[in-house]
């Protein structure tokens, strides 16, 4: 958006009109002359410290006088060219005149030169002193001088100059050029070697920059405060974007006016430059043409003259040349323009081989965030909006790495060819990098700008180690461990000089003690360059093997490399998966071992899922494919991915009968229907364990897996009220595992079954004394606080649910959770809705990274959100908690929690008169009902707590077929 200063600017130019074009070379010619007149003044105040005649030093010193007048009052500056040039040319006779001079040679011509020139100056020096003051008199900023007046001191100026050509006669050895500068001069021949100013605009500010507005302020406030920065990173990362942003930022523009330079070093071959070269695109870029004359020293007289930044761009290209001989003077040339008082230097570059003996502050520079990146990328694609795009969309940014330059090529290649969101995730599926490939040059082509850092001198000096290295990093999803890298690469000694080259090259970047490449560069080193070396690859298989089978359950050194290194197992892991030659049983034992680790110490969702499916079944693979399918479902039910655990579970089941491993076969199978009843799955999981009891293989099974199954199938049948609570868990009562749990449940199912709650109370405290383990506790506990929340006994519920609170806290966090949801629950029915909220925000708190990996924490916390906002009367927020609960109920294939939240979004319908909603969700909740078996009158028979309370009646009023709902059963 524009500026109001730039509004205003705008305005009032319309106001003005348009100015005339004479005018306005007028003042571009002013602009120059009082860049020149600057540099003059330097030039001679230098020289005036120099010469040995007092003399001459006066005359120097009125003339420097002349021009500050000439430069701070008059307005007509431009009409002082050639008294500057002359004063120049004063300033080089003086300088050679008297060099080696005394006064006793002011008793000759010289003398008499000198003194004249010295009346001269002093004439014109009063005259230009009297027009200032005038000026001030009259409260005037500026005075305009009379073109013919100063036409008459140049006169005078020649006609004294016209003097010193007798000092050839004289016998003084004054080189003749300088006599011949002075008649050049007098004749109007301007062939003089004076600096011509001609300053080059700067660049303007990157139209398309976006997400970089604090690194450009922190960036801004270092070089105002006088600060040398050099900003690093991979080619495309917008470095040179940064730089440009920084010279049009107002700060700047208000200190270094126009004495802001970007000097581009783009384009030069670092195998071809020389000094010469760097210096006269140095000079270049600050406007000064002098043909024979010491670029260096002009330079240097210029920047003394004011404050100046100066950009120097693409440095990577002679700083990868300096090792040559011919270019040792690059570096000190630097630091000596870094050194003049006033001049702030911005250096970009891939290299960090940045110029000694100068204080740059780095700045490595980061990839685009997310918004910024999208930002972008529609700016440039305008066949989908960033709403259209959807998270395919921002997957492929993120598989860029959001990085600037990428993008923008990739956007500018969808919209040039009208590809459709899905054509460009296919093209990208398809060719990767090469989809980068848009172009010609490193702006147009990822293939150029990466052959730009790969052609280095320094890349080369590395020989094929650098891109063996180099590709091995790319291979690995983590990077290379910086402290592991010896021991993974033994056969590349080099290793850590080789990083440490690639680092300052920007091909790779350190973070968090790995050596990372950014995604594009990943993908073109895959897909361009050579695949990684065998014998590296085998070292590293090597390596991580040796650590998967020596690590143990407990934690230590070889469980801390699995830990820093996962995602590098993994992926070496996965692609030995799919190319396991016969007989290597290897691979499969590290895969399911890998996996049992993570379900030890490190649970997370594996990538593995997909290589482990696909590994070929035959009779050597059969249990070892088996195998990893268990502990790959063990992984997804610590997950609580419990639709996933069921999968792959099912999927080890069959491989382990086929193989005749029927014990294995039953624990998955038991597992499995577990797993089903924890869904909601009431009549799958029965269906299952009956099946399996009247199975050949119930015979082969042992009596505590019998035990346990039949323990599992006696929980899905008082879910589903499927038969007398007389019967169930009762025959492993006098098992001598069982036997107190199976007491307890039986008494717990006679309670939902609408026993008698005096009698189940006694009993479940009774039980409660005799057990010893937490678990046994537990059952008993939890039935008494549903016991005491159905009666009514609020406090009595809350004591208990404290108490398994207490019991678990520091060990289980998914178990605390649970139960302080259940206390908010009781608060929330007590009245006190505040504190129900209370309770359940802490105890959200310390579990934030736990529920985003649980799914069942999160279902159980989200419904208990929903339910306390309902009884506070809080429909909306309601609502969106329920909402957000069955999204994740479809997700997890979770029907008992689905039906319960539908049901609640039934009862906001009904509280708003929203009849006929509220009859669609009564109906769907009925539905779920009856897919899991479940009588839709006892819905919440063995979830009390879960339960909302009677003033909500639209459930019942649907089931009855009541007002309103009588014509719609």
């Amino acid at each position: 958006m524009p500026s109001k200063k730039s509004k205003a600017g705008r305005s009032q130019q319309s106001k003005k009109g348009l100015k005339q074009p004479a005018l306005e070379i007028e003042e571009l010619q002013d602009d120059s002359v009082s860049q020149l007149l600057g540099i003059t003044i330097t030039a001679i105040n230098a020289t005036k410290d120099r010469v040995p005649i007092d003399l001459a030093k006066g005359i120097l010193g009125t003339i420097a006088n002349i021009l500050i007048i000439a430069q701070t009052v008059i307005k007509n500056k431009s009409d002082f060219q050639a008294i500057a040039d002359k004063c120049e040319t004063i300033r080089e006779l003086l300088e050679s005149a008297t060099k080696d001079a005394t006064e006793d040679n002011l008793r000759g011509p010289l003398g008499h030169a000198l003194s004249q020139l010295n009346k001269s100056v002093n004439r014109i020096n009063s005259d230009v002193a009297s027009k200032k003051e005038q000026g001030f008199w009259k409260r005037l900023f500026a005075v305009t001088i009379d073109r013919d007046k100063i036409t008459g001191w140049e006169k005078d100026l020649d006609r004294v100059l016209g003097l010193f050509n007798f000092e050839a006669i004289a016998g003084m050895t004054i080189d003749m050029k300088y006599v011949k500068k002075t008649l050049e001069l007098m004749g109007n021949v301007p062939s003089i070697n004076v600096p011509k100013y001609r300053p080059n605009k700067p660049p303007s500010r990157p139209a398309m920059l976006y997400g970089r507005d604090d690194l450009v302020a922190e960036l801004t406030n270092l070089v105002v405060n006088g600060e040398h920065i050099a900003l690093i990173g991979p080619g495309g990362i917008g470095k040179s974007s940064l730089a440009k942003a920084i010279l049009n930022e107002p700060l700047i523009t208000e200190k270094f006016a126009d004495r802001r330079f970007f000097v581009t070093y783009d384009g030069l071959d670092p195998l071809t430059i020389t000094f010469e070269t760097f210096m006269t695109r140095f000079a270049g870029a600050l406007g000064i043409e002098a043909a024979g004359a010491d670029p260096v020293h002009q330079i240097s007289t210029l920047l003394r003259s004011a404050s100046a930044l100066v950009v120097l761009d693409n440095a990577e290209t002679f700083e990868e040349a300096i090792a040559s001989s011919a270019l040792r003077e690059i570096p000190p040339a630097i630091a000596d323009i870094a050194n003049i008082p006033g001049v702030v230097l911005i250096l970009t570059s891939r290299s960090r081989r940045n110029a000694p003996n100068v204080q740059w502050i780095t700045k490595d520079i980061p990839p685009l965030d997310l918004s910024s990146a999208q930002t972008v990328f529609y700016q440039i694609y305008h066949r989908a909006s960033r709403n259209d795009g959807g998270e395919e969309m921002k997957v492929l940014l993120k598989e860029l790495n959001f990085h600037p330059l990428s993008i923008n090529i990739l956007a500018n290649a969808a919209q040039q060819n009208a590809w459709s969101p899905a054509t460009l995730l296919k093209r990208w599926n398809d060719r990767h990098s090469k989809v980068l490939d848009a172009g010609k040059g490193k702006l147009q082509s990822l293939s150029d700008t990466m052959q730009l850092s790969l052609s280095s001198l320094s890349m080369q000096d590395l020989g094929e180690d650098g891109r063996r290295v180099l590709a091995i990093i790319a291979f690995l999803p983590q990077g290379l461990n910086e402290d592991l890298a010896s021991d993974l690469l033994p056969s590349l000694p080099q290793v850590d000089t080789i990083c440490n080259v690639l680092c300052m090259q920007s091909l790779v970047y350190r973070q968090d003690n790995f050596i990372k490449v950014l995604a594009p560069i990943r993908h073109y080193v895959r897909d361009s360059l050579q695949a990684p070396d065998s014998t590296c690859l085998q070292d590293i298989r090597t390596f991580y093997y040796d650590t998967v089978q020596q690590c143990s359950s407990q934690r230590n050194n070889y469980a801390d490399i699995i830990i820093s290194d996962h995602l590098n197992i993994e992926h070496v892991v996965a692609v030995n998966l799919a190319h396991v030659p016969d007989g290597m049983e290897e691979a499969y034992d590290i895969c399911w071992r890998f996996l049992w680790f993570l379900v030890l110490h490190q649970p997370r969702p594996a990538t593995l899922t997909p290589a482990i499916f696909n590994i070929v079944e035959n009779s050597s693979t059969w249990t070892l494919k088996a195998r990893c399918l268990s502990t790959l479902a063990r992984l997804y039910v610590i997950l609580t991915q419990l639709a996933e655990a069921a999968q792959a579970y099912q999927a080890a089941e069959a491989l382990y009968l086929t193989a005749g491993n029927l014990w294995n076969m039953g624990d998955c199978l038991i597992t499995r229907a577990d797993l089903l009843r924890c869904q909601g799955r009431f009549i799958q999981s029965q269906n299952l364990l009956e099946d399996l009891q009247h199975s050949d293989s119930w015979k082969a099974l042992s009596e505590p897996m019998k035990a346990r199954a039949w323990n599992f199938l006696d929980t899905a049948r008082m879910y589903r009220f499927a038969a007398s609570a007389d019967e169930l868990f009762v025959l492993l009562s006098e098992d001598p595992v069982w036997c107190l749990r199976s007491k307890m449940w039986h008494w717990r199912a006679k309670f939902y079954n609408g026993g008698d709650a005096v009698q189940v109370k006694m009993h479940l405290e009774d039980l409660f004394l005799q057990s010893t383990s937490v678990f046994d506790r537990e059952i008993a506990l939890e039935g008494l606080a549903n016991v005491a929340f159905c009666e009514g006994r609020l406090s009595d519920a809350m004591d208990n649910l404290q108490t398994l609170v207490e019991m678990f806290e520091g060990q289980n966090l998914e178990v605390v959770l649970w139960y302080t949801v259940w206390k908010a629950v009781v608060a929330s029915n007590q009245g006190d809705h505040a504190l129900a909220r209370e309770i359940i925000h802490k105890a959200s708190e310390p579990f934030q990274f736990f529920a985003l990996r649980n799914a069942r924490a999160f279902l159980r916390r989200s419904y208990g959100s929903a339910t306390i906002e309902l009884i506070a009367g809080e429909y909306d927020v309601a609502e969106s908690h329920f909402t957000a609960t069955i999204e994740g109920c479809v997700l997890q294939g979770n029907l008992y929690f689905k039906a319960f939240n539908i049901r609640g979004l039934g009862e906001i319908a009904f509280a708003r008169s929203n009849f006929a909603l509220a009859a669609e969700r009564f109906t769907e909740t009925r539905s779920l009902c009856a897919e899991m078996g479940v009588p839709p009158r006892r819905l919440y028979g063995c979830a009390p707590f879960s339960t909302l309370p009677d003033k909500f009646k639209g459930w019942a009023l649907f089931l009855e077929g009541q007002s309103p709902f009588a014509n719609i059963m």
